[in-house]
């Protein structure tokens, strides 16, 4: 996964462009994405497609013909969606068009005007102080016209129709935890699914955010009914606690896996009500769709210092972060699967597990004794009402020895599924 992100660093991507296209087509090397260009004027819901951006060079000269800023150095150095532009300024205009971060002076802020015609460098607060009176010559070899937004979209079909919703965000250039992360640890949860049996299908997105994940509503309203789960996956690379935040609904199925699988990893985390603000499970939840979405980070956006700065670099991630969060999005995932309510055959007082052999040793990973309670709980709380996820919750007990309960239990008679 680290390597993953190595190779999508360099990439300078936006909210449309060239950029966005080649990290669609690295993850295409990997997993069959479809690629879905959505032309710039098209109407989605109170929003518009807008012009294409891309950029080709940029760069600030002082008088005596050196660069001082250089989009070559660094692609964050150009405020995104820039306008094209060649001029001679004053410092003082200049100074109009810079942004930095004095808080942190060797960092270069992310910056962007997606939606209002403008243009501007980004630089460290550093570079900014050396800047002496004079004139300077400003260029950026960018375009702004008619093109499109592009997403990616993998279909892969279960047993059923109904699907879990896994959706991460494309549109930023070279940061790490924000989000490559979340786009790396997609790709590698869409390729593990791919080689195991599914009862839901799945619906991976890579979408620009916010106007990305509005097209793919606007453009697919028919499809949404049948997403019964979903998480946007950001900010996963870095060593902060885990962070959920609950869907809309507040206690739907995800949340309640969520929370369950981070109580059981034993780890440090915080679960947060929904709120109107943060990422694209915002349009995911907003009440015309109300979609059960939720989304899972480590360090929420905003809460670290190197949030949408140069900082979120290759530095700044882990490989052993990475692997961590996929192995929590990987058990949330299971869970899910393997949620279902069972009823008990012989409901009336215990059955004797002794002559059934289910008091022999089992064997597994887990002692004997955990795997006996399971059973006990399994069988008191299977009246067709309970899920698997209610029972694991209530008995405190990891899911994979209910689940495991389950399948002795059913071989046995004991169980049947609740229809």
């Amino acid at each position: 996964m680290y390597q993953l992100v190595e190779r999508l660093y360099p990439l300078c991507r936006s909210i449309t462009g060239d950029g966005v296209r080649e990290t669609l087509k690295t993850l295409k090397n990997s997993i069959p994405l479809n690629i879905c260009e959505v032309p710039s004027g098209t109407a989605v819901f109170d929003w518009t497609i807008p012009k294409e951006w891309n950029i080709r060079s940029a760069w600030i000269k002082n008088d005596r013909g050196e660069k001082v800023v250089d989009f070559q150095d660094c692609n964050l150095h150009v405020l995104s969606y820039s306008i094209p532009i060649h001029c001679k300024l004053s410092l003082t205009e200049l100074k109009q068009h810079l942004y930095t971060i004095p808080s942190h002076p060797d960092w270069i802020p992310y910056r962007t005007s997606y939606y209002k015609e403008n243009w501007g460098f980004c630089l460290s607060h550093e570079q900014y102080t050396q800047l002496q009176e004079g004139e300077y010559e400003v260029y950026i070899d960018s375009s702004l016209e008619d093109g499109s937004l592009t997403y990616g979209e993998y279909y892969l079909p279960g047993e059923t129709k109904d699907e879990i919703l896994i959706s991460c965000h494309i549109c930023h250039p070279s940061l790490c935890n924000d989000n490559l992360s979340g786009i790396t640890i997609a790709s590698f949860l869409a390729k593990s699914l791919k080689e195991q049996s599914r009862r839901y299908s799945y619906r991976f997105l890579f979408v620009p955010g916010t106007i990305g994940a509005i097209a793919w509503l606007a453009l697919n309203e028919s499809k949404v009914s049948q997403i019964k789960h979903g998480l946007v996956l950001t900010c996963l690379g870095d060593s902060g606690s885990f962070t959920y935040k609950k869907s809309r609904r507040g206690n739907a199925e995800i949340d309640r896996a969520v929370e369950y699988v981070l109580q059981q990893s034993g780890q440090a985390h915080e679960i947060v009500e929904f709120s109107p603000y943060g990422y694209d499970e915002r349009q995911y939840c907003s009440p015309g769709f109300n979609l059960a979405v939720g989304c899972f980070m480590r360090s929420p956006h905003g809460t670290f210092p190197e949030y949408h700065t140069s900082a979120d670099n290759l530095d700044f991630i882990t490989p052993e972060q990475l692997g961590d969060s996929w192995i929590q999005c990987r058990s949330i995932l299971q869970v899910l699967e393997g949620n279902r309510r069972y009823i008990n055959q012989n409901p009336k007082c215990e059955p004797q597990l002794g002559k059934r052999g289910l008091y022999e040793p089992i064997g597994g990973h887990l002692a004997d004794e955990t795997y006996r309670m399971a059973m006990l709980w399994v069988l008191n709380l299977s009246d067709g009402t309970h899920s698997l996820l209610q029972i694991a919750r209530r008995s405190r007990m990891p899911f994979d020895a209910i689940a495991r309960a389950v399948e002795l239990l059913s071989e046995k008679g004991l169980l049947v599924e609740a229809e």
